[in-house]
């Protein structure tokens, strides 16, 4: 501790600065630091820039008051979690977390979830960076960011990441045509014919009369083959047996991981339809 306290007073006399309001900057790279406590950094109510980078810390919780930080340097540690460290700062705008022991994607995207200034971010080398859909899931909770791990954010890579992690809007999306929604079905026609009730399931349409029960009774009679038994054995052949599984209950991966499951049921819904 007393090793940090000397290189703090060692850069303010530098800057010649007297009060510890007046701090906006503070260097403390390749330190050799391991114990976040030590810094006692909350009482510099004004501090943008801080490198701490190039050290060995394992946690940092030494940032607490620091609500106008801007820019955060801590690659190069050994982080092995951020959560509740760095939510609070809202006024960053590039923060870097690369080479780190980061291992849990969500916990950790959730940080910068109210970061609508967060421009630039750097996660790799961290074991995050590895999972599937990694930069997909970053860039779809992180709008704002314009460069991840030193490469560029493209449009094209944040509609892809809406259609992986907000696939009930981006549906939506797909019934708009110029601007507007088209019809759930072909238009009517005045003087056409009145349209039979029909249901729907997913998406396929069928036919609401109800089909009638046919037994063998029904198809002859004490003194043998019924005047109708040929038509009636003509209309329970055409009768179609029709099975689906309602897979619209079974939350998606991507939902897993937003924790958006809840509402869902863990097994699909069989859905049988008999139709002529």
């Amino acid at each position: 501790m007393v090793e940090v306290e000397q290189i703090v007073a060692e850069q303010m006399r530098s800057q010649g600065i007297l009060k510890d309001q007046d701090v906006t900057q503070l260097y403390m790279a390749n330190r050799k630091l391991t114990k976040d406590r030590d810094l006692q950094l909350s009482r510099f109510k004004n501090l943008k820039y801080l490198w701490l980078n190039g050290n060995r810390l394992r946690h940092i919780g030494c940032i607490t008051r620091n609500f106008h930080m801007t820019e955060l340097y801590l690659q190069d540690n050994e982080l092995v979690d951020i959560c509740g460290a760095v939510a609070h700062l809202t006024c960053l705008h590039t923060i870097m977390l690369q080479n780190n022991q980061l291992t849990k994607l969500e916990q950790t995207v959730k940080e910068f979830k109210a970061m609508q200034n967060l421009r630039v971010l750097n996660l790799s080398g961290n074991p995050i960076a590895q999972e599937p859909e990694y930069r997909f899931f970053v860039v779809y909770y992180v709008p704002s960011l314009q460069l991840l791990d030193r490469s560029e954010v493209l449009k094209q890579e944040s509609d892809t990441a809406a259609r992986y992690y907000n696939q009930d809007r981006q549906a939506l999306l797909d019934t708009i045509s110029f601007g507007r929604r088209w019809p759930p079905g072909p238009p009517r026609q005045q003087g056409s014919a009145a349209v039979p009730p029909y249901h729907q399931v997913n998406n396929q349409r069928y036919s609401a009369k109800p089909v009638p029960a046919l037994t063998d009774s029904a198809l002859s009679t004490e003194g043998g083959v019924s005047e109708t038994s040929e038509d009636d054995r003509v209309m329970r052949h055409s009768v179609m047996q029709f099975s689906t599984v309602d897979w619209s209950k079974v939350p998606k991966s991507q939902e897993r991981r937003i924790g958006d499951s809840n509402t869902k049921d863990s097994k699909g819904q069989i859905i049988t339809v008999q139709f002529r």
